[in-house]
């Protein structure tokens, strides 16, 4: 199950968000989603885990909570939408 993390600091690792979901299930990936340009991150991420059990445990455990100073928000992940806007 895919899940989606936001608010976090920019200067939080995949290895911080793996360790932090570790606690409630198998990883199988961690993607913090950074600029194109710059290479900085732009405050949110996805993690993948491997069951939906564990995942759902996560998203309950994590969401709302503390991570490097930031109230973090942690939930499934929404299909993408396909936008006509590209420039």
């Amino acid at each position: 199950m895919n899940i989606y993390i936001g608010n976090l600091s920019y200067d939080t690792a995949e290895a911080d968000v793996r360790m932090a979901f570790e606690s409630h299930g198998e990883v199988t990936s961690v993607n913090i989603i950074s600029d194109r340009d710059s290479g900085t991150s732009k405050g949110f991420g996805f993690v993948e885990m491997s069951t939906q059990q564990e995942a759902e445990a996560a998203i309950q455990a994590l969401n709302e909570s503390d991570m490097h100073g930031r109230t973090i928000k942690v939930s499934e992940a929404r299909e993408r939408t396909e936008r006509n806007d590209r420039r």
